[in-house]
């Protein structure tokens, strides 16, 4: 007869295998990310108690689908370490749970946080005496990519894993822009997505890590703000 497992050493093991997951599972670092930056968001802008309640289900259950797809694909491995269609079904399948539950997470984000975000856009909003032309677009894309490359090579050391993503940050540039200039909200909120899709594939695609693309990103919109404000005029 096994002897039973102490409570506290069930919470031990349950915490092993989350930091397991979280320190060898790709997508889990991108969802453990998503969920901080909903839930600061979902501070920042003091949404209501119903809506933190979906914000917290959805956050929950990408990351227990996750969790289970995790096991899932272990287990598989473990009872059949040679390639057989079954064990590709439930892999498969597993990995579709996972989507369903993130496809849901989006869909509750994009219906809570748009009418704060179209507030915030309003209020910031400057409509009229910017002075961008396209020769200025341009330029503000090559000092986007030249402080790209000053900050990888200048400010970081050798070996040091602190790259910013070039094509992270031209690609939330030109959002940031096509938000400012434009005067629809939606609009650039689906300008956003793009650029998240393109950060999502370079993440998926390269070996570009998730700090990486989030410190490429936060370089493009940062130079693009600063510059549209400063030649509106």
């Amino acid at each position: 007869m096994r002897p039973k497992v102490k409570w506290h050493r069930s919470f031990r093991f349950a915490y092993e295998g989350v930091k397991y997951a979280l320190s060898t599972q790709r997508n889990m670092k991108f969802h453990f990310f998503a969920a901080f930056a909903a839930l600061l968001l979902a501070l920042f802008f003091r949404l209501p108690k119903l809506e933190i309640l979906f914000i917290l289900l959805a956050v929950t259950l990408m990351i227990v689908t996750e969790l289970i797809n995790t096991a899932v694909e272990k287990a598989v491995n473990l009872a059949m370490p040679d390639l057989h269609p079954l064990a590709k079904i439930a892999k498969d399948v597993a990995a579709a749970s996972v989507l369903v539950s993130a496809a849901f997470a989006a869909m509750v984000g994009m219906i809570v946080f748009y009418e704060p975000v179209d507030r915030l856009f309003r209020e910031a909003r400057v409509s009229e005496g910017h002075g961008f032309s396209a020769a200025m677009v341009w330029i503000l894309l090559s000092l986007v990519m030249l402080t790209v490359i000053v900050v990888e090579t200048r400010f970081s050391k050798p070996g040091s894993r602190v790259k910013p993503s070039l094509l992270s940050a031209v690609a939330f540039a030109v959002s940031t822009l096509i938000t400012c200039f434009v005067g629809v909200t939606l609009v650039g909120l689906l300008s956003y997505l793009l650029a998240g899709l393109v950060a999502f594939v370079l993440y998926d695609k390269s070996d570009r890590g998730l700090p990486n693309l989030a410190l490429g990103a936060s370089i493009g919109a940062f130079v693009a703000v600063l510059a549209y404000y400063l030649f509106q005029f």
